[in-house]
Formats: structure tokens, C-alpha cells, sequence
């Protein structure tokens, strides 16, 4: 049935952050790359630096997975909102300590640089990751910078990596701006990347491929504006549009009315001054275009 094919395409934008969703771009390749070098170089720390819903921590989750592919031992920790003093307990929860490490009576700090160094000892490397290092707490901050910049041996097989957005930057401390060997900054998407994404997911998931018309994808690119999270949520705002209306496929007047509906009048049209003035003249008389949903 054609709503159950649209649905299904709906399924490809759950907006999640599982690796497997991930869009490979040219330019996330290249960061992913550059993060690769950071682990076969043995170097302390890295950058990356993107504005809001380009994809930070979802590179961040899938660096994780590509990096412990390649022997690292990697732990992911997001530090937005997190309250102060409760960073290092969530961050060795999330490192494999064995039952009698976790039951060891012994500082949270202390538990961290034991499995630092049993890493070190067995030549396997560590990579921390830390989304959102300008939202953290102080405490965390602190930690954080004092991991990048000791030079005892036990630290040898660490790597730190950190995301922030570049008006974050000024939160970042030094010790972790001045020591990072690389600075990833995270452009937009461009039309390219969202035809290949839209593609790729529907692809993963079964969908027909012809499940978004090219206006459709046009116009979906031109909305979204390179940012991904954007594009992500309107194809699926999209597609279940579409399916509630019957259609056989996303056309562009689908994205368009699916737009309308995430982004309030006043802000859509402060983004896309076009899509006012391409609007026919209306008055009182004029019945409003029924919402998507409900």
C-alpha cells in the first residue's frame, strides 16, 4: 500500500543517534579521518567545533564506534546539564571496569587514572569523548583540561576529544584549546549532501527510493538550510504528511506545508524571505490551509 511505503520512509528520520544513521559525508569523512590520525598518532586531544544541529554528537557516537573498531577502548559522555560533581561517576560507568574495579573503595579520580594506566600498560588506547564541553559543569571543566595536559606516563594512551559550538569556544580552557593537534569545524550540509542523506536513509530501511519526488529534495535542501537535524526532522515530517493524504510519493508542496507546520510563520519567513513573496496575495475570505496533523 502506498501509506505503508510512506511510512516506512518515514521510519529512515527517526532523528536518533544509532551510527548506522549516520551520513557519511565528504566532510564528516574527513573529520572522522582526522579523528583516526589523533588515534594512530597518539595525540592528547582534539576539536571539533560546529554550530547547533550539525551533527556533533552524532559524529561523536560513531567516532566511538569507528575508533573502538580500531582497538581504542572509547567512552562518549555528554555534558550538557549535567549537575556538578556527578561527571566522573557517569564517565566510568560507561568505561568496561570489570566487577572488582567498580566494588574497589577508592576516589572516583583514582578509579579513572587505574584504568588509564592498566590501558597504558596493555598498549591499548583510551579515547574520552566529551559532547558539549562548553555546557559542563566547573568541576568537569577542570577534570577535563587536567586529563589533557598531565604528562604523567599513565595518561600516555589517552586521547581527549571534545565538541563545542564556536560561540563555546571562549569556555573551552586553554589547556584543551592550545593542546588540541587538530580543530575540526563541522560545515553545513550541502544540496548534495541531503540528496545522497535522503537516499542512503531510505535506503537502510527498505523504503523505495522514488519515496521523495527531486523537487521534493530540492525543495527539502533549500528549507533545511545545511543543517542536518533540520533535515532530518522535515523529511519525516514530510513523508508522514504524505502518507495521511495519500499520496503516492513526497512532493514539493508536501515539504513545503510539512515546514510551515516546524517552523512558526514569523521565524520561517525570517529564514526564507522568498516563501513570502512567493505567497499569493490573501485576505480574511481566504480559508487558512488545514494543519498536517490532528
Amino acid at each position: 500500500m502506498v501509506r505503508d511505503r510512506l511510512d516506512l520512509a518515514a521510519s529512515a528520520f527517526d532523528g536518533g543517534l544509532d551510527p548506522a544513521a549516520f551520513h557519511c559525508s565528504p566532510s564528516r569523512e574527513e573529520a572522522l579521518a582526522r579523528l583516526e590520525w589523533l588515534l594512530a598518532e597518539r595525540q592528547r586531544c582534539g576539536l571539533i567545533v560546529a554550530e547547533p544541529g550539525l551533527g556533533k554528537s552524532h559524529l561523536a557516537i560513531t567516532a566511538a564506534r569507528r575508533l573502538g573498531g580500531l582497538g581504542a577502548e572509547t567512552a562518549v559522555l555528554s555534558l550538557r546539564g549535567l549537575p556538578a560533581g556527578d561527571w566522573l561517576d557517569l564517565l566510568l560507568a560507561r568505561l568496561p571496569l570489570d566487577p572488582a574495579s567498580r566494588a574497589e573503595a577508592v576516589r572516583p579520580w583514582l578509579a579513572l587514572e587505574n584504568r588509564l594506566r592498566e590501558n597504558t600498560l596493555m598498549e591499548r588506547p583510551t579515547v574520552l569523548i566529551f559532547d558539549d564541553l562548553d555546557l559542563a559543569p566547573p568541576d568537569a571543566v577542570e577534570g577535563i583540561a587536567r586529563l589533557v595536559a598531565a604528562g604523567e606516563p599513565r595518561f600516555a594512551s589517552t586521547c581527549v576529544v571534545a565538541t563545542t559550538t564556536p560561540a563555546g569556544l571562549a569556555a573551552v580552557p586553554d589547556a584543551v584549546r592550545h593542546r588540541s593537534a587538530v580543530r575540526i569545524d563541522l560545515p553545513p550540509w550541502t544540496a548534495e549532501d541531503v540528496t545522497a542523506a535522503v537516499a542512503c536513509a531510505l535506503d537502510r530501511v527498505g523504503a523505495a527510493a522514488d519515496s521523495f519526488s527531486p523537487p521534493a529534495i530540492e525543495t527539502l535542501a533549500r528549507f533545511a538550510a545545511g543543517v542536518p537535524r533540520t533535515a532530518i526532522r522535515l523529511a519525516r515530517l514530510a513523508a508522514v504528511a504524505a502518507a495521511g493524504e495519500g499520496l503516492d510519493r513526497v512532493q514539493a508542496a508536501t515539504v513545503e506545508r510539512a515546514w510551515r507546520e516546524l517552523v512558526p510563520d514569523d521565524d520561517a519567513a525570517a529564514a526564507h524571505p522568498a516563501t513570502r513573496e512567493s505567497q499569493p496575495a490573501t485576505d480574511s475570505a481566504v480559508r487558512p490551509v488545514r494543519q498536517l496533523f490532528g
